[in-house]
Parts: structure tokens; sequence; C-alpha cells
């Protein structure tokens, strides 16, 4: 049984996507230490930050340097918010990279997309009220 959900992004930069990650959540970090910063998004799920040299190092030579892939989105992290649109201003405000801008989509949310300073790309979507 799961208790909790940690997602972990391999950064470039901690400093530096700490301080994006705490404009576009408008909140400070519940952890911040050399090797990890941390964000509650909601009850027991948290986004985490990790140096991608750091990540080099613990997983070892069984898997790709996570440094090679700057540049490129390597996940998505799917924010289910009140207003898409707001968000997407607000993201871009903070420095995030617009990628598309909120419109309804094939599965029935609007969802609007950025990217972060290591090309993650983080999306924000209104789900439909269920009927």
């Amino acid at each position: 049984m799961i208790r909790r959900t940690e997602i972990i992004l391999y950064v470039e930069d901690q400093r530096a996507s700490a301080g994006f990650y705490r404009a576009l959540l408008r909140g400070d970090p519940v952890l911040d230490v050399p090797g990890m910063t941390e964000f509650r998004l909601s009850e027991g799920v948290k986004l985490g930050l990790m140096p991608s040299a750091g990540v080099a190092r613990l997983l070892g030579p069984a898997v790709p340097d996570p440094g090679l892939g700057q540049g490129i989105p390597r996940c998505e992290l799917y924010l289910i918010v009140d207003d898409a649109a707001a968000e997407f201003d607000h993201a871009t405000g903070v420095g995030a990279t617009p990628v598309s801008p909120p419109r309804l989509r094939d599965w029935g949310d609007r969802a609007a997309y950025v990217s972060d300073p290591d090309c993650h790309i983080v999306a924000f979507a209104e789900t439909p009220a269920a009927n």
C-alpha cells in the first residue's frame, strides 16, 4: 500500500530551481538542505528537487547520467488547479517558458503547459465537474 508520494525532479542547479518553484508554488519548501529541496503539493504529496550530479553518484553507472538529458523534456508534472489560465500567466510571470496556452484537450481537461528551468514540463489543468 502506498502511504505517500514523493516526486523528485533531477535539476542542474538546486538553488535556482528551488527559487523558481518557490515562486511558482507560492510557498516555501518544507525541506531545503544541500542535495534536496522539497515542497508539499497536497496532503501526502511532495515535490523534490535533487541535483543531477548527486543523482549520478547515487545511482552509479547502472543508468545514464541524468545530466546528459538537459534541455529536453524528461517528465511532466500535471497539476489540477481551479484556473489554468491564471496559473499559466503566473508561471510565465515567474520565469517559466510557455509551451502551450490553456485550451480544451482531447481528454476533456482545459490544460496549459510551461517548462521549468530544466525543461521539465508543468501542466495546469482544470477538470470538468463530475456529472
